[in-house]
């Protein structure tokens, strides 16, 4: 691919400060009289008492077990057995102050339900802010009826004194005069069946009255998803669609969950692969090269990749390809030449971009799908609409002659190289805010911004990929090292199960995946006979990569599937598929 220029000053780094120890000296004593062993500071373990404690470690305590599978019971509507576990344990789920108190609240009976939560042990700042919340109901249950001077009178002699939430008191006194405020912040506002009124004020009730006394909702079921998500998240190689994991045994992926073999080698360009994307919904693949062409490859539901047309008009090398938000149109930027775009399902270019005397770099969409930002030779950014026009044209931050952008927060930031070692993000509404700096010690070849826009997959000139989390302020999270780079652009990408993958080409012919937490090297993947510039993970489908090389080929890396039946495609391109095993 098109040489990296790796010239360019070097840029300085706030460096992280290190941990000193200071004024301390061996041997120097401590201020203060020496305590002995024993002494007033000593503390004794503390005791485990006669509590019952159960399971391996010795950590579960066995009250609140019972309590915690009880109230599962009577959520599933097993109630018999939720009584006859409480009868038989003799670990009842509520004191019995507490079941009068739910169905007083049950039925809206406001005040027997305050009268009864004075008999409850709670501190007294939670009692009232209980209390607030059962007269705030009662306020608006009063209003609903029409009772506007019943709703008066708790406002003055109930909600107030409680001397709580004065902000929340004043909007409740709005509703008196206005009822279009009522409709802001009333009962109307919460969107909710009014028979369940009194459901939504028990899991409010159940946000500042402690556990210990009423029993949260849907418990059990917490603690098994927060479980599961940590084995999930400890599972190094976890890539699979399926959200439901099993109970029965701990999580644990294989490698047989990533896309390491090749199952296909799509050749229909006459000249290096410079640049590969996936569409948005993962159905189609996009593949520019050296030649100028663009190719569009379909990717069916089985995870079959045939070729569907070519894209031809460009008379240079097609540096970068962007799909549009919904994926109907392609654009295409020439080396330093025109954009295009193309009605992808058509097959043809419906517009021309281009500035006389200069040339573009680079092309990204705004979020809305009806423009895009170019990244121009004279070093500035021009927005266009789809009829042609350049909106806007920004000379403010010189941007590079490599000129990768990004568009991030729904239009409202743009990330951009300034210079061989900087990325800036811009406020792109207002341009005045001074933008923020992303500072690299080495020349970046190329940067990719994730699904969530978080994070930022910066290539190095140095055979490294930095991983910068981007919000709110940039910070270099992670290092990625193994693949080779001395000469050429090479490309990353995130992928895999919430993106939880990072991928890139390589000089010495191979795909490098690395897990991105940890940073560890997952596998290289051979097959490639030539540089691998470029890759693209499916973001519809975890178990798809594709790379783009030198020795004009695309590979498609998926799980092995063996015996698969398969079918070739020769229209215009050739499959060759590999069951599996890398060619």
């Amino acid at each position: 691919m098109g040489a990296a220029d790796d010239s360019g000053p070097q840029s300085k780094r706030v460096k992280g400060s290190s941990f000193v120890l200071e004024n301390f000296v061996i041997g120097s004593s401590l201020p203060g009289s020496i305590i002995p062993l024993g002494g007033p500071m000593a503390r004794p373990l503390p005791t485990q008492g006669k509590e019952d404690l159960i399971g391996s470690k010795g950590v579960i305590k066995r009250a609140e077990f019972i309590r915690i599978i009880t109230k599962t019971l009577y959520s599933l509507g097993y109630e018999k057995s939720g009584k006859t576990l409480e009868e038989e344990s003799g670990v009842h789920l509520h004191s019995s102050a507490v079941i009068l108190f739910r169905k007083q609240v049950l039925d809206r009976n406001w005040d027997e339900s305050i009268t009864t939560l004075q008999k409850i042990a709670l501190d007294g700042q939670v009692r009232n802010s209980a209390s607030f919340l059962i007269l705030e109901y009662k306020f608006f249950d009063l209003l609903e009826k029409d009772r506007v001077t019943d709703a008066l009178r708790t406002l003055r002699s109930e909600i107030a004194p409680l001397n709580f939430n004065k902000k929340r008191l004043h909007q409740l006194s709005s509703c008196i005069i206005s009822s279009s405020q009522r409709g802001l912040i009333g009962w109307a506002n919460l969107d909710i069946d009014n028979g369940k009124l009194q459901l939504k004020l028990l899991d409010e009730l159940q946000k500042v009255i402690p556990p210990t006394v009423m029993i949260p909702e849907k418990r059990l079921e917490t603690l098994i998803e927060q479980a599961l998500s940590v084995q999930r998240e400890a599972c190094f190689f976890h890539n699979s669609l399926e959200n439901a994991l099993s109970l029965y045994t701990d999580h644990l992926c294989g490698k047989d969950q990533l896309p390491l073999k090749t199952l296909q080698m799509l050749q229909a360009h006459e000249d290096e692969i410079w640049f590969l994307q996936f569409s948005h919904d993962g159905k189609c693949l996009a593949s520019s090269s050296n030649d100028g062409s663009v190719i569009i490859w379909e990717v069916h539901e089985d995870g079959e990749v045939s070729f569907k047309c070519t894209l031809k008009g460009h008379q240079k090398p097609v540096v970068m390809i962007a799909w549009s938000p919904d994926d109907r149109y392609l654009l295409s930027c020439g080396m330093e030449e025109v954009v295009r775009c193309w009605d992808v399902g058509q097959a043809e270019c419906l517009r021309v971009f281009e500035k006389h005397g200069l040339g573009m770099l680079s092309c990204v969409w705004y979020p809305d799908g009806k423009k895009f930002f170019s990244g121009v030779t004279d070093r500035s950014i021009s927005l266009w609409d789809l009829d042609g026009n350049e909106v806007e044209n920004w000379k403010g931050h010189r941007t590079t002659k490599n000129s990768e952008m990004a568009v991030a927060k729904g239009g409202k930031q743009i990330i951009i190289m300034c210079k061989e070692t900087t990325i800036l993000i811009l406020d792109w509404e207002t341009k005045t805010a001074e933008p923020i700096p992303i500072e690299e010690d080495h020349t970046i070849t190329s940067f990719s911004l994730s699904q969530d826009e978080n994070f930022l997959l910066v290539n190095l000139s140095n055979e490294e990929i930095h991983l910068w989390s981007i919000a709110p302020t940039p910070t270099l999270v992670k290092k990625y090292q193994g693949h080779t780079r001395s000469r050429f652009v090479i490309r990353s990408c995130f992928g895999g199960f919430e993106q939880s993958f990072v991928a890139s080409g390589s000089e010495d012919s191979q795909v490098y995946i690395w897990h991105k937490q940890t940073g560890r090297l997952v596998q290289p993947l051979a097959g490639h006979s030539g540089a691998v510039n470029c890759v693209s993970w499916n973001p519809a489908n975890p178990y798809i990569l594709a790379s783009g090389s030198d020795d004009h080929t695309i590979r498609i890396w998926g799980l092995s599937r063996v015996n698969l039946k398969r079918k070739d495609y020769l229209s215009n391109g050739y499959a060759n598929h590999c069951n599996g095993t890398a060619k």
